[in-house]
């Protein structure tokens, strides 16, 4: 009868530890999704690359999220709706952050363009004027001046 209840009470326990474990998460995942956000307390650096302790939490609250069975969009989104749009640090490529994405490319491209019509311009331009040549009653004329020598 003891055996019985211990060996009931064995099974019940390692069945319960089971039930009671949480899945495994991929830590490669908490890594890209962590990678995503921006730490609070160190904010040029990911929460994936920061060793504060706030950012530990954070990668602690994404492991728990993911193990609860979310996606990483919900948990991307459960910091967004918590901290605002600040917490990604890349905007998102829709509305008005649609600028921050475009706007460097087309400066890239009218910069290029502007390169692109300088060049040709200067390889257009005319070679320089030949000097006309001086016939020599002027060139006389020059060098007596220059020599100080006056005719009158």
């Amino acid at each position: 009868m003891i055996r019985r209840l211990l060996l009931v009470l064995a099974v019940s326990t390692a069945l319960s530890g089971i039930a009671g474990a949480a899945p495994p998460v991929d830590e490669r995942v908490v890594h890209e999704v962590a990678a995503q956000l921006r730490c609070v307390v160190c904010q040029n650096l990911s929460v994936a690359d920061s060793p504060s302790e706030t950012a530990n939490q954070m990668r602690q609250i994404i492991r728990e999220r993911l193990a609860a069975g979310e996606s990483p969009e919900q948990v991307r989104e459960y910091f967004v709706q918590k901290y605002g749009q600040w917490i990604l640090l890349s905007p998102p490529k829709a509305g008005f952050n649609l600028l921050v994405w475009v706007v460097p490319f087309v400066g890239l491209g009218a910069g290029l363009v502007l390169v692109a019509v300088v060049l040709r311009r200067w390889s257009r331009r005319p070679a320089a004027v030949p000097p006309t040549p001086v016939d020599p009653a002027m060139r006389d004329r020059i060098r007596r001046e220059m020599s100080g020598g006056r005719r009158s």
